[in-house]
């Protein structure tokens, strides 16, 4: 007979944790994994990694949940290896072998292609993605065996170095706009290289401002103590690093949280991160317009004070 499983007793958790996700854990797996280790009681990711794929996945608990879709816009990196001469069913090497060619490819090839896919691009999205169509993911047709026709995407690839690491594999190190599909490059790649390629890995290394650096594993959360993983976390305020700074004044912050428009000899500005001065205390988004500051989305009173309780209990910890 199986032992009654314990029960998790869940608490209010805010703030954005860098988590650098694991090779074969879904997006949703490692999500669900550290808002398990934090006790917490909501949580959001700000966009997925495919379980090939390692590296910064930002996880949202509670009041910053709220912001998370602001990070989908971001920017991103990545670092890919992609063996040449071999295309796959899916783009990576999980996919079975469809093509196999000779590659001949020199420097000037190499550096002609560089040239070629930096800028914008339009891109294909694979069929092994989470894009709906219909209601239904296409990696669902995909399975079935069913090919959906895909519009063009336009995206912008800022960055691109392509370096040969051995006869038959190049790295692949892209600063992208949202929506690139770096396998989908990977394998555009090969094509201009007149080979095919798939990609063997492929790490998230940067998006916006968040990078590898500052991330933490899922082994490293387990052997730290509760307080140490609260302490990991990042104010919900940093999914706004970007925006534009309001500090208002206790009457003028209780009323923009109650909804109402504040005005003010402020510039126009769409994006604005909107603080209270006293406590100091993220309230959160709006737009400027005309000297009106309009609310966007707010946190409630009852997350800023458990913030700022949350914060009080950790200055007080030894």
């Amino acid at each position: 007979m199986n032992a009654p499983r314990t029960r998790v007793q869940r608490r209010p958790v805010h703030g954005v944790l860098l988590l650098d996700k694991p090779l074969g854990f879904s997006s949703n797996q490692a999500l669900q994994k550290a808002k398990w280790l934090l006790r917490a009681e909501k949580a959001g990711h700000t966009g997925t990694l495919d379980p090939l794929a390692t590296g910064v996945l930002p996880l949202c608990f509670g009041a910053a949940t709220k912001f998370s879709q602001l990070h989908l816009d971001a920017d991103k990196t990545y670092v890919a290896t992609a063996r040449l001469g071999v295309k796959t069913s899916t783009g990576d090497a999980e996919g079975e072998v469809i093509a196999e060619r000779a590659v001949q490819v020199q420097p000037e090839d190499l550096a002609r292609v560089q040239a070629q896919f930096t800028g914008p691009i339009r891109q294909v999205p694979p069929m092994h993605s989470a894009l709906k169509k219909d209601g239904k993911a296409l990696y669902e047709y995909a399975r079935e065996g069913v090919e959906v026709e895909r519009a063009p995407r336009d995206v912008v690839i800022h960055k691109l170095e392509l370096r040969s690491i051995s006869d038959d594999a190049i790295r692949i190190i892209a600063s992208v706009s949202k929506g690139t599909y770096i396998r989908t490059l990977g394998e555009d790649i090969g094509e201009a290289l007149g080979c095919g390629a798939h990609l063997t890995s492929l790490r998230r290394v940067a998006t916006g401002g968040f990078v590898e650096a500052r991330c933490v594993t899922i082994e490293a959360l387990e052997a730290m103590h509760e307080e140490e993983r609260l302490a990991q976390l990042l104010p919900a305020e940093a999914l706004v690093d970007g925006h534009s700074r309001v500090t208002l004044g206790t009457e003028d912050a209780a009323r923009f949280l109650s909804g109402l428009r504040r005005r003010g000899d402020w510039a126009d500005a769409d994006e604005v991160a909107v603080f209270g001065s006293n406590p100091r205390a993220f309230l959160g988004t709006a737009h400027v317009t005309a000297g009106e500051l309009i609310p966007g989305r707010l946190l409630n009173p009852i997350e800023i004070q458990q913030i700022l309780l949350n914060a009080q209990q950790t200055e007080a910890t030894p």
